[in-house]
């Protein structure tokens, strides 16, 4: 029997959860499956991955053919990068030992470069608020300034009118007298 390691949809419409599955090959997406190894939630940011890692490197050890993107989620978690260190145990080229080591170097290196992603992520959305509360400001400045002087030509123009009509009234009480 022919195994393949494929993601199962689940979730609502827009809104797609992936159950990550072994099932044959000749199952459909989300039809019968043989064993559940993890969840791919590809709407969080970044995607966020639920693997059990030691059933996932025994199917890809026994030989199951993951489809691309669960490939790349294997390859992200270290699924490929355990299996290729245990074939190097396997070969003699080092130990287990060695092995662990290696992967805990790499897993520690790939969660730092991932930190440092997240680090500059959140760095740059700050920047861009601060640069839109900036230019917000310099917006409202400007249309504080607009409302400055239309009132104060309003108030021009009522002072005038009321100094118009003050000379109306003072011209009319000499000439009634």
């Amino acid at each position: 029997m022919a195994t393949k390691i494929r993601l199962q949809r689940g979730g609502r419409k827009g809104y797609a959860f992936y159950g990550i599955v072994i099932a044959d090959t000749r199952a459909p997406r989300d039809g019968k499956f043989t064993e559940k190894i993890g969840t791919y939630n590809p709407n969080t940011n970044p995607a966020t991955v639920d693997l059990n890692f030691e059933r996932a490197l025994y199917w890809v050890e026994t030989g199951a053919q993951p489809t691309d993107t669960v490939r790349n989620i294997l390859k992200r978690e270290g699924v490929y990068m355990m299996k290729h260190l245990r074939g190097g145990v396997k070969k003699g080229a080092f130990d287990e030992a060695a092995a662990q080591a290696k992967f805990e170097a790499w897993k520690t290196n790939k969660e730092a470069g991932l930190a440092a992603i997240r680090e500059s992520e959140a760095k740059s959305k700050k920047e861009a608020a601060a640069k839109n509360l900036e230019a917000e400001k310099k917006v409202n400045e400007e249309i504080a300034k607009k409302v400055a002087e239309k009132k104060a030509a309003a108030e021009q123009a009522a002072a005038e009118a009321e100094a118009a009509a003050k000379e109306a009234t003072t011209e009319e009480a000499p000439a009634e007298a």
